[in-house]
């Protein structure tokens, strides 16, 4: 798979903030921000009820975090979540794409990242195996409703050849990462990923999915939340397909 030259959606939000206010000093002006929230209602349409929408739910996400940081840094957050919501609402009733054909797909780009004990996780060593990768954060609510599916697809068909591994983007890493896992009691390894493999995957936005064949290439990206039947679907042709690393 070629490198992505798109900028990972972090990026993209600095350096827009930094178009708008070089420096920590910017304070938001809310009376401004809801007059023209105001105006977006109360001119109808499809498009303008959705950005509502998107707005409100990212709000509402940014509030139940506590992020208790600087307003630069709260905005920040608050535009990533927009853009990742957004994401996940604009692919609400569009179907899911199927595996790619065969000949269609491109090598997964490689890594090797530590797990929280220590361990190399790397993905060229998992050939032979269908690799579930998913990027995440622990901020991210489009992934918190899609990562006890990939719970349960590991329990499923762990001993049938799947692997599930998370990459979570959390800046301040396993700060977060530890004890949200153990919460959640994720049975899958996590490791922590970095700007140069969310570029190499074309990471936008989270949450992001992407299913591995068992020759170590793309079958399936998908963007937003999964649909869990279509993703399992997709992992069940996937499991049936030969490994060509162990036909020769």
């Amino acid at each position: 798979m070629g490198v992505n030259n798109e900028k990972p959606l972090n990026v993209w939000v600095d350096d827009r903030l930094a178009s708008l206010c070089p420096d920590e000093t910017w304070q938001p002006n809310v009376d401004v921000g809801l007059a023209r929230l105001k105006a977006m209602s109360t001119s109808g349409g499809w498009f303008n009820r959705r950005w509502i929408w998107t707005a409100a739910v990212a709000a509402a996400i940014c509030l139940s975090l506590g992020i208790l940081q600087s307003p630069r840094g709260l905005a920040h957050k608050c535009v990533e979540c927009s853009l990742a919501v957004w994401k996940t609402f604009a692919s609400v009733g569009s179907a899911q794409t199927n595996v790619q054909p065969k000949n269609s797909r491109k090598m997964a780009p490689d890594f090797g990242l530590k797990d929280a004990n220590g361990n190399e996780v790397r993905l060229s060593k998992l050939k032979g195996k269908v690799v579930l990768v998913n990027f995440w954060a622990t901020w991210c609510e489009g992934c918190q409703v899609e990562i006890p599916w990939f719970i349960e697809f590991e329990k499923k068909h762990g001993e049938s050849g799947l692997v599930v591994i998370g990459v979570s983007m959390d800046d301040d890493g396993w700060t977060s990462i530890k004890p949200w896992v153990k919460e959640k009691r994720v049975n899958y390894p996590i490791v922590i990923g970095d700007q140069n493999l969310a570029t190499q995957y074309g990471l936008k936005a989270m949450p992001l999915t992407v299913l591995v064949d068992r020759d170590g290439r793309i079958a399936n990206v998908h963007e937003g939340i999964v649909n869990k039947t279509d993703t399992e679907k997709s992992i069940r042709t996937l499991l049936g397909e030969i490994d060509k690393s162990n036909s020769l």
